[in-house]
């Protein structure tokens, strides 16, 4: 496979995942598509019961899909047996949990649970000390290498928990809501840190969190929304007219493989789009408007957004269904 044609380092397509209970079905993921680039590092953001997490444990190899595609570090989470998911968990994702109590064992140093990562995983050799130091270091926690869990803050936990989920060198890492425990100022220093590990270890890595200060530290937001993704947000560096360095955030609505995207719900709100909206196709633009309105009571902005259809485009008039919340 050439690099022209290199499959993302994360592929979801039209994931589904479905979970029964006393008879009553709960649809998570409802036909979920993403794709993160190999060397990404991308915030996924979503209120709770959105989908996110149970995504995340999909892609971590502890749960499987009901339907679609999940392939992460090119192995394909669907069709994978039960000593294949112990091989990609131990040598192609690292994770980490919320709870710090969930990262570390209590009684092994820093250092010895970054080794007992590698043991494990049958990496353990004479170089591994090297490599236990150079982890440490590269995460600010070098010093904190002989101390236990105890005798570490919350922000050095989770950066040596980092330590340890990178200790194998995974191609991509997973974190579930690494901030969530922490302070403003420790949460900032954690996720700079991964920012760093993601630069200089080229590791791809997705953050799954609730937290908007998060996508600060990213240049890519995926938000997800009843089990899709719905919007993005992109940050890039642009000089102004003095030649000072800015930073620019675009947001963009996301649209599937058949053409279905979710309305933002200020939108949706502000114009009263329920069950049903009216469509027009122009040159360069599609119109939405709600249905109830007349074709001609809305005439084109100045600012060539949409609003309505003109006489000329009504032939091209469209009926969509909307999604209810």
């Amino acid at each position: 496979m050439n690099a022209e044609t290199k499959e993302p380092q994360i592929l979801c397509a039209d994931l589904v995942r479905i979970f029964t209970a006393e008879g009553v079905e709960v649809q998570a993921l409802q036909g979920l598509n993403l794709q993160i680039e190999a060397g990404e590092l991308v915030a996924l953001v979503g209120a709770s019961g959105s989908g996110k997490s149970t995504l995340l444990t999909i892609l971590a190899g502890l749960d499987t899909p009901t339907a679609g595609i999940a392939r992460c570090a090119g192995s394909d989470l669907v069709t994978m047996g039960r000593k294949e998911r112990v091989q990609y968990q131990r040598h192609s994702v690292g994770f980490v949990w919320q709870q710090t109590s969930r990262n570390l064992l209590p009684y092994l140093t820093a250092a010895e649970n970054v080794a007992l990562a590698m043991t494990i995983a049958g990496n353990h050799s004479r170089a591994s000390k090297p490599r236990i130091r150079e982890l440490l270091e590269t995460l600010g926690v070098g010093y904190c290498a002989d101390r236990r869990p105890s005798e570490l803050s919350g922000g050095e936990q989770q950066r040596t928990a980092i330590a340890v989920a990178l200790a194998n060198g995974p191609k991509v890492l997973l974190a579930d809501e690494p901030t969530g425990e922490l302070d403003e100022a420790t949460s900032a220093e954690v996720l700079e840190s991964m920012r760093e590990v993601n630069q200089s270890l080229g590791v791809t890595t997705l953050i799954v969190t609730h937290d908007p200060a998060v996508s600060e530290h990213v240049n890519r937001t995926v938000q997800i929304r009843d089990g899709r993704t719905s919007t993005e947000v992109l940050r890039r560096k642009e000089l102004d007219e003095e030649g000072r360095e800015r930073h620019v955030a675009e947001e963009f609505t996301v649209i599937d493989r058949v053409g279905r995207l979710q309305l933002p719900d200020d939108f949706t709100k502000a114009l009263d789009l329920r069950e049903r909206v009216r469509l027009a196709l122009e040159s360069d633009h599609v119109g939405v408007w709600p249905a109830k309105n007349s074709v001609k009571s809305h005439p084109k902005s100045e600012n060539n957004t949409t609003t309505a259809v003109s006489n000329e485009t009504a032939d091209s008039l469209g009926t969509g269904v909307i999604d209810g919340e």
